[in-house]
């Protein structure tokens, strides 16, 4: 990346999770799990600025207090890249990265990865992926990525994919992990676009851009990471975290 690219990362960060509740406030190792998503993203170079975008009060006034960059947005927004693209009218930048508010293991390397394939000027849409451990490959919360040989997506799935029809055991498989980087027009067209019937049926938004013809370039990382929607999640999470201390 060059001194003049701007870029700015948005955490979404909506209090009203139905599966994990108020999941962005609950505290792993003696800290908010947005302070560590927002604390790991300040730590990465190449941002020119973090914001935290929630729809909370309570999470707009923790971040006031701990010295958190946030800002407030609308409670009708349907997902986190809506609520980036709120941001988006009032901070002008070149790229905008999306950091996942439940991603409390992420890396400044996760973001590195991220930034990388917008280098190329005819990249508008990237994210990451890693090697699915064995215990993640019919997981359907980790997601799976198919790529061609030049890294440009062909498919997201909560399912098996590829399929391994021969049981070779040959078959190399790659978790998605939750971070996306726009180019403000690519994200402009994304949030005009209506719901595709992919994205309905495996609930995963990424695959509106696939539909619409609009590729998503994936880098590879040797970082996991989990995201946390249960409490079991958390728990894992949280002794990954004391592991470490």
């Amino acid at each position: 990346m060059t001194a003049s690219f701007s870029v700015i990362a948005v955490i979404p960060a909506r209090l009203g999770s139905t599966r994990l509740s108020r999941k962005v406030l609950r505290e792993i190792a003696g800290k908010p799990m947005v302070g560590h998503v927002y604390e790991s993203a300040k730590k990465c170079s190449l941002l020119r600025e973090v914001i935290i975008a929630t729809d909370s009060d309570e999470v707009m006034q923790l971040a006031q207090a701990r010295g958190w960059n946030a800002q407030m947005t609308s409670a009708q927004h349907r997902s986190g890249t809506d609520r980036m693209y709120e941001v988006a009218q009032r901070v002008p930048a070149d790229v905008y990265v999306n950091i996942q508010g439940d991603l409390p293991m992420v890396k400044p390397e996760h973001i590195d990865a991220l930034l990388k394939p917008m280098r190329k000027p005819e990249v508008v849409v990237s994210t990451v992926k890693t090697r699915c451990k064995p215990e993640e490959i019919a997981n359907p919360n980790a997601v799976k990525v198919v790529t061609d040989k030049n890294g440009r997506a062909l498919y997201f799935s909560r399912s098996i994919v590829p399929y391994d029809r021969d049981k070779s055991g040959a078959i190399e498989y790659f978790k998605h992990l939750g971070l996306y980087a726009y180019r403000r027009s690519a994200l402009d067209q994304f949030c005009h676009l209506p719901e595709s019937k992919l994205e309905a049926s495996e609930r995963l938004e990424q695959l509106r851009l696939l539909e619409n013809g609009i590729d998503i370039y994936v880098e590879e990382t040797p970082f996991n990471t989990v995201e946390v929607d249960t409490e079991e999640d958390l728990r894992r999470v949280e002794e990954i975290f004391k592991a470490s201390m």
